[in-house]
């Protein structure tokens, strides 16, 4: 059985890492160049599947594991 420690600590590893990849699609849009034209985009699709998969576990989480 999931633990509510182990919960949490997912729950903040996916928000850092939709964190860490915002950060690194922003940058990689202010460089410019050939590196913004070949990885922004895919770099903010990512973003943006991390974020879907995070707030469906973290909805879940908070169905099935109220207190």
């Amino acid at each position: 059985m999931i633990t509510g420690l182990l919960v949490k600590i997912l729950s903040i590893v996916l928000l850092i890492a939709v964190g860490i990849v915002l950060i690194l699609g922003i940058g990689t849009l202010f460089k410019g160049g050939s590196t913004s034209k070949k990885y922004s985009n895919k770099l903010m699709q990512l973003r943006v599947l991390l974020q879907f998969i995070a707030i469906i576990l973290l909805v879940a989480f908070a169905y099935f594991f109220k207190d």
